[in-house]
């Protein structure tokens, strides 16, 4: 497997990572991040022209990638900022486009914000447990359910809803505007919603969407790998800062052994994530992309964690108070693992597929 980058996944990481080290610093990041609409619209335009969202589809779909490296270059670069941006809902949103055909130009271009709306309460994964159900009215059909955790749903313009239609999974595009939608920003930043859907109009994309449904939580679950190892670079990277810095006794506690070890297992951890996240990534379009996915999401979950919780305690106090960057990555890195799936999920998951097999 070929590890480095092509030159114009490169050349996005790079022109992306250094927008985001320039206009996103952390304090405007808390600004945005914890009311809503739980980002920066102007910022969000700015990406745009950037050409973030175009690496999110192929070619034949309008973009320039689209594969599970394009995903991992973005979220990567992302997570290091954490930026609070409705990314994540785009990316599902462009798979879910390109898997049925349909014009993608105004999701690419910035200009309608997308989100996805598959989890319920009762179902936040299980496709075949979908309570939203969808009815035919006239030449049209209609929606009725409830969405939960709709990752960007408090700005979107489009939503993309999966409900049962005939007995199966179907993929609808419903206009924010035609739904009751309840945003709230999250308790790590960025915002999400709850979507009530009550006779609702909506447009069928697709009847059976199973398979399709399936490669958008895949892609949104290698997504927020790869966020999670941007921010753990970053938490790692301020650790060793403030270990050579921080004096006691006279001397950098960095020179104490105790704590060089534990620095050390945090930059082990980091280094499997990303290692795995570059096997799912290289998955993703694969037969075995659910199991890869699955597997990487697993171990990240238990990385970041560990990664957020040694960082807090070798920092000591100033990593808990609000305005030391470390307390809003230590708190972002723990709540990845709930999105999407934790590591029980992830896991169940991959043994399900080994049994299977």
């Amino acid at each position: 497997m070929d590890f480095n980058l092509t030159e114009d996944r490169r050349m996005l990481q790079d022109s992306l990572t250094r927008y985001l080290g320039d206009k996103y610093p952390v304090d405007h990041r808390n600004k945005v991040a914890y009311a809503l609409p739980c980002h920066d619209p102007a910022k969000w335009e700015e990406l745009a022209e950037l050409g973030t969202l175009f690496a999110l589809a192929p070619e034949d779909a309008g973009g320039f990638g689209g594969t599970g490296f394009d995903i991992m270059v973005v979220f990567e670069a992302l997570g290091r900022a954490l930026t609070p941006e409705p990314m994540l809902g785009a990316a599902m949103a462009s798979r879910l486009m390109t898997k049925v055909g349909a014009d993608q130009e105004a999701l690419l271009s910035g200009a309608t914000k997308y989100a996805v709306a598959i989890g319920e309460v009762e179902a936040p994964y299980e496709l075949d447990q979908i309570a939203c159900t969808a009815t035919a009215k006239g030449d049209g059909h209609v929606l009725s359910g409830r969405k939960s955790a709709v990752y960007g749903g408090q700005a979107a313009d489009v939503i993309l809803v999966a409900a049962m239609l005939d007995g199966k999974p179907a993929l609808f595009e419903v206009q924010a505007s035609d739904a009751q939608i309840a945003g709230y920003p999250m308790m790590d930043g960025g915002g999400a919603a709850e979507v009530l859907l009550d006779d609702t109009p909506a447009k069928l994309l697709l009847a059976d969407a199973s398979d399709a449904l399936t490669d958008a939580l895949n892609a949104g679950a290698l997504a927020l790998c790869a966020e999670a190892v941007g921010a753990m670079e970053v938490t790692h990277a301020t650790t060793l800062d403030y270990l050579r810095t921080r004096k006691q006794f006279g001397v950098p506690i960095g020179k104490f052994q105790v704590l060089q070890h534990r620095a050390v297992d945090m930059l082990t951890e980091i280094e499997q994530s990303r290692s795995i996240t570059i096997k799912a990534a290289a998955e993703l379009d694969g037969p075995d992309a659910a199991r890869f996915v699955s597997m990487a999401k697993n171990l990240i979950g238990r990385a970041a964690r560990l990664v957020a919780e040694e960082s807090i305690q070798m920092h000591g106090g100033i990593a808990m108070t609000w305005e030391y960057p470390i307390s809003h990555y230590a708190k972002r890195l723990v709540m990845l693992d709930a999105q999407l799936g934790d590591t029980d999920y992830h896991l169940s998951r991959v043994m399900a597929g080994l049994k299977a097999a």
